[in-house]
């Protein structure tokens, strides 16, 4: 991530395509900046313009900035209702991207995802709610963790969350004010969004999308930030994707577990998504994420997922066979986010093995959608990375990190393939990737075109091996199999 800033009447730049450029702007400091003064700008390349809001960064300091996407001269000037920060122009050069940017995530091909410069993209999640408002010890813990896993995406919450294994106090809260005497949801705190984007920015240079939860019901009282007013909600998010949105590996996700937030409706969410869909003028990724009772399949409570404003589904249910269904309904990406936790606490959903954990995995893949890692171990500071961060403990990881390796050498365009009782997904005809689960077939009969040469790897799932099988393959064909649980096969024409 390259961040330009340029005060007023610098001299021309470049910025890197999917970099950000931020234009510093002195101003009034006096009265309410956050609620009074407004600051937007049109960013102009060609015919396309561009329109951002700009924010206050408290000490006189307004900002602007802009996430160009496109090579080439672009143009910029503000408008406000302060004289002093309208009229303001200027421009600079879009360059070619840093080395390694791939720019914002996309939906691709209906369920599928892909980087904007076309990359497919697989996304392989964990879940960190806290992560960001633990102390810096254990931020920077999490932060090398993250670097030697195979997570390329992160569940997150902007606010903070007062829950079973995480009642610390932050250092820092998103408004002006304390627990004690309250907040005021009108004025922002700059240093609590600096190190949000400190670690938005470090996530970024090790490839890990921030999946920014914007609210949540973690809260029982203690804060408020779960039952702020309607206008507070909005300015809430006007200012949030004013500052985060030019951050090119930014998803919002408007709630976690949003139908246990009561003191909103169904039609709040609409309004909330609408106004991040407007708000954001780089089209991130969007979804919300249900809650209602997981285990009982009748009685799950889904946002409609099919509302123009969600780009994918995110959901939380411990049955990944569904994926395909949702498929079908949607008509999107499904993301299963939350399947359950690998651990050992006491909650139902918080004590999977890792071996139940990384079939999750495989039969969510293999039905077409993606599933979300979790971890929930017993620590005696209470250091559980589904909450705070800091270490894993688990055995999934490594065994998630085979599963991408071999979904990222597969070719682009995976579907659910309709093959008699067992998970199938690939390009018929081309190539196959069939998971059994718990099932162990001493064999299999495998029924392929009769008039081309399939190569055929069998997967151990658990201990990573891929043992390519004697010979070639054609027509309907007998495969020996080990006779164990959580084996696939990997099945590819031959060229």
């Amino acid at each position: 991530m390259n961040l330009i800033n340029r005060e007023a009447g610098e001299p021309g730049l470049s910025v890197p395509c999917w970099g950000i450029f931020n234009l510093a702007l002195k101003g009034p400091a006096a009265g309410n900046p956050y609620r009074d003064i407004r600051l937007e700008a049109i960013f102009r390349h060609g015919n396309r313009t561009l329109r951002t809001r700009g924010f206050y960064d408290g000490d006189g300091m307004y900002r602007v900035r802009c996430m160009p996407d496109a090579l080439g001269d672009w143009s910029y000037v503000t408008s406000s209702n302060i004289p002093e920060l309208a009229g303001i122009e200027g421009s600079f050069r879009c360059s070619k991207p840093a080395p390694g940017s791939r720019g914002p995530v996309r939906v691709r091909d209906e369920y599928h995802f892909a980087y904007e410069d076309g990359t497919a993209y697989y996304p392989f999640g964990t879940t960190c709610y806290a992560w960001t408002h633990q102390e810096d010890r254990l931020q920077e813990e999490t932060l090398h963790t993250l670097s030697q896993s195979p997570f390329n995406k992160i569940r997150m919450c902007v606010f903070p969350k007062n829950y079973s294994f995480n009642g610390t106090e932050p250092e820092l809260f998103p408004f002006e004010g304390n627990p004690r005497d309250g907040f005021d949801f009108t004025r922002f705190n700059p240093m609590f969004f600096r190190r949000l984007e400190k670690r938005i920015v470090e996530l970024q240079q090790l490839g890990i999308e921030a999946d920014l939860i914007l609210f949540h019901p973690y809260d029982k009282g203690r804060w408020g930030f779960d039952a702020m007013p309607p206008h507070a909600d909005e300015l809430y998010l006007q200012y949030a994707i004013a500052r985060l949105s030019p951050y090119c590996n930014v998803w919002w996700s408007l709630a976690n577990e949003y139908d246990f937030m009561k003191a909103k409706a169904p039609s709040d969410w609409d309004r909330l998504f609408r106004i991040v869909q407007t708000e954001d003028p780089y089209d991130h990724l969007r979804s919300i994420h249900n809650g209602t009772r997981m285990y009982d399949p009748e009685s799950v409570v889904m946002y409609d997922h099919g509302k123009p404003w969600v780009t994918h589904c995110s959901i939380q249910h411990w049955d990944v066979n569904l994926a395909h269904e949702w498929q079908k309904l949607y008509r999107k990406p499904v993301v299963i986010d939350e399947c359950g936790y690998e651990g050992n606490i006491p909650q139902r959903w918080g004590n999977l093995t890792g071996e139940e954990m990384v079939r999750r995995f495989w039969d969510g893949v293999t039905r077409g959608g993606y599933v979300s890692h979790g971890e929930t171990f017993i620590h005696p500071e209470d250091e559980i990375w589904w909450a705070k961060g800091g270490r894993l403990y688990g055995d999934s990881g490594p065994r998630i990190q085979y599963l991408r390796r071999v979904l990222e050498q597969a070719p682009p365009g995976l579907k659910p393939l309709p093959v008699r009782d067992v998970p199938t997904i690939g390009i018929a005809g081309e190539y196959y990737l069939q998971y059994f689960g718990i099932h162990r077939p001493a064999y299999r009969v495998v029924d392929l075109p009769d008039d081309a040469q399939f190569n055929i790897q069998l997967l151990d799932t658990w201990t990573m091996e891929s043992v390519p099988l004697d010979g070639t393959f054609t027509g309907s064909c007998r495969v020996e199999l080990p006779g164990k649980p959580y084996m696939g096969l990997l099945i590819t024409k031959l060229t």
